[in-house]
């Protein structure tokens, strides 16, 4: 895995954090207990501040960042599908990002939130706790269910589980075979 120290801002990694070796981890940056960052993910904390929380996961290819001297907020039991972007934002504990979306400056998404699939969530808009919102620019239309909540909270555990179990269970398989 790469983590790097950048002029003194050291990352911080909780218990039981996953950092798959093509990811990048530079600067502040804090991953609290049993995250995962997949392969190709960039979190840089070369500036501003990065603050996750525990048990979030952060997908394939995902890049979180923040302006200079600011911070970018992600909670708990958050997941950041494939190919996201979150910049400068507030992400609030239980949150699930739609592959490809991207969540920009100043921007706050409420507890229990959805932000489908590509959206783009623009600077300073607030997405309302238990909300699903769609599009570009990302709107609210309509709410999260409780069958959803209960789905996607089972699906949590899924990588909390996936942090453990690949330190010791991914090889590399050697070419040619």
């Amino acid at each position: 895995m790469a983590i790097y120290e950048f002029e003194g801002r050291i990352p911080r990694l909780g218990a039981n954090v996953y950092v798959h070796p093509s990811a990048d981890i530079i600067g502040l940056v804090t991953l609290g207990d049993d995250c995962f960052v997949g392969p190709g993910a960039r979190l840089r904390g070369d500036y501003g501040e990065i603050v996750i929380g525990r048990a979030t996961s952060i997908e394939e290819n995902c890049v979180v960042h923040a302006r200079p001297d600011q911070r970018t907020v992600i909670g708990n039991y958050v997941t950041v599908g494939h190919g996201s972007i979150i910049h400068t934002a507030t992400v609030h504990d239980y949150v699930v990002v739609g592959m490809g979306a991207i969540i920009s400056d100043w921007a706050v998404v409420g507890e229990w939130a959805a932000i489908g699939e590509g959206a783009v969530v623009v600077q300073s808009t607030e997405i309302p706790p238990g909300k699903v919102a769609v599009g570009v620019p990302a709107k609210v239309i309509g709410d999260v269910s409780k069958e959803w909540k209960e789905q996607w909270g089972s699906y949590k555990p899924i990588y909390v589980d996936l942090a453990r179990r690949y330190p010791e269970g991914l090889k590399e398989v050697p070419k040619g075979g």
